[in-house]
C-alpha cells in the first residue's frame, strides 16, 4: 500500500552539477525534474513510498550546471543566534536570555560585522563589559565568521534539527 504524501510534507536538497546546494524544494517538484530528465535522484526516503516500489528522492542533482549570482546571509539576530547554535560564545551556556555582544566593542570603533559580532549570555556580556576578550580574560569558543551561504544555513539548520541528515554529506559547515 503506497503512502501518499503531501506537497508540503517532505522537503528535498537540489544540487548543482559541481554537487554544490542550489536549492530547497518539494519532493514533487524534485519528481517532475527527475522524470524530465534534468535531475538525478541521489538520496531516497526509504521510509515513504509514492507507488508501489518508488520512494520519493531527499537529494537530487541537477545535470547541467547552472550559474547562480552569490547572495550573501543579512545579518540579523535570527540569524546570528543559527549561527552560534543558541549559545553564548565564552561560556557554553544556551539559556534562553542570551544577547548579541561586540568582539571588540563599539566604543572602540568595532563594526556591526558576521566577524565581530558574536552570542553571550547576559553575565558574560556584563562581565565582558568594554573590553575585548583577551583583556577581560575571557576567550571564545569559536571565532566568529560569515557563514557560506544562505541555502548551507538553512540546510546546516535542519540537519541540526535531526531532519534530512543524509543532506550533511552535501553541505558545508553541517
Amino acid at each position: 500500500m503506497a503512502v501518499l504524501l503531501g506537497a508540503g510534507m517532505s522537503q528535498v536538497l537540489v544540487l548543482n552539477a559541481s554537487y554544490e546546494p542550489l536549492n530547497i524544494t518539494t519532493w514533487r517538484r524534485a519528481m517532475v525534474m527527475t522524470l524530465k530528465g534534468k535531475a538525478e535522484g541521489l538520496e531516497y526516503d526509504s521510509d515513504r513510498e509514492i507507488r508501489r516500489g518508488t520512494h520519493p528522492p531527499t537529494v537530487i542533482r541537477l545535470r547541467q550546471y547552472v550559474k547562480i549570482p552569490y547572495r550573501q546571509l543579512p545579518l540579523t539576530r535570527r540569524n546570528l543566534f543559527q549561527r552560534d547554535h543558541h549559545t553564548c560564545q565564552y561560556c557554553g551556556s544556551s539559556t534562553d536570555q542570551l544577547s548579541i555582544d561586540h568582539v571588540v566593542p563599539r566604543s572602540r570603533g568595532g563594526a556591526d560585522l558576521w566577524e565581530n559580532v558574536t552570542t553571550a549570555c547576559l553575565s558574560c556580556n556584563v562581565r565582558k563589559g568594554n573590553r575585548t576578550p583577551k583583556e577581560a580574560g575571557m576567550p571564545l569558543r569559536h571565532t566568529p565568521r560569515r557563514p557560506p551561504s544562505s541555502l548551507s544555513f538553512e540546510a546546516s539548520r535542519q540537519i541540526h534539527a535531526g531532519h534530512h541528515r543524509e543532506w550533511a554529506k552535501y553541505v558545508i559547515g553541517s
